[in-house]
C-alpha cells in the first residue's frame, strides 16, 4: 500500500488539482529555485506542463536544471533574481489531477483518502479521514473522531486492511493507547 502525494483544491470553476512540488528556497542568483518534489522521480515534476498555485491560476513553466539532495533545482519562466526566487518560498505548485496517471493498484493519491469514513472491522464508525501525514516514519491517516478529537493510524496493511473508494470507507484498526 503506497500514497502519492498531492492535496485536491477543487472548486466548481477549476478542476481538482494535485499538489506536486514545494518551492524549498532559491538557489544561486539569478533566479533558479530549488524544488522539494512529490512526484515519483524529481523530474517528474516538469512532466505534466505549466504548474499552478492552490488557486488554480496557471503561474510557470519550469526548466529543470540538475538534482540535488532532496529535489531539484530548476529556472521559472519569468523569475531571474534570487529575490524573486526567495519570494516564492512555499509556495505549493499544482497540476490539474486529470493530467496525472491513475494510480495502480494498492496506490492511492492522498486527497483520494482525505473524506472517506473510517469504520473498524465489524463497521461500527471510528471517524473520518480528515488528513494524511508524514512526520518521517511512515505514513498516518488522521482520523476526526465523532467527540472532535484526533486519531492516527498507520497507513499499513495490518492498520488499514480495507480501502473502498467506491464505497467511500476505509477499515481501520485504531491502535489501543496504553
Amino acid at each position: 500500500m503506497s500514497l502519492r502525494q498531492g492535496t485536491v483544491a477543487a472548486t466548481p470553476e477549476a478542476p481538482a488539482m494535485v499538489c506536486v512540488a514545494t518551492v524549498a528556497t532559491a538557489h544561486g542568483v539569478r533566479g533558479a529555485v530549488k524544488l522539494r518534489c512529490y512526484t515519483e522521480e524529481p523530474e517528474g515534476v516538469a512532466a505534466y506542463g505549466p504548474l499552478y498555485d492552490a488557486k488554480g491560476r496557471e503561474l510557470f513553466t519550469l526548466t529543470l536544471l540538475h538534482r540535488v539532495r532532496g529535489g531539484i533545482v530548476a529556472r521559472i519562466e519569468g523569475v531571474d533574481s534570487r529575490e524573486a526566487a526567495e519570494a516564492l518560498r512555499g509556495l505549493d505548485l499544482y497540476v490539474p489531477r486529470d493530467r496525472l496517471p491513475p494510480p495502480e493498484p494498492e496506490e492511492f493519491y492522498r486527497e483520494d483518502l482525505v473524506g472517506l469514513e473510517a469504520v473498524d472491522r465489524e463497521g461500527q464508525p471510528q471517524g473520518r479521514v480528515v488528513g494524511v501525514q508524514n512526520y518521517g516514519a511512515g505514513d498516518l491517516l488522521e482520523l476526526r473522531t465523532a467527540d472532535g478529537g484526533s486519531v492516527f493510524v498507520p497507513f499499513t496493511h495490518e492498520s488499514v486492511p480495507e480501502v473502498d473508494l467506491g464505497a467511500g470507507r476505509v477499515v481501520v484498526v485504531v491502535p489501543e493507547v496504553v
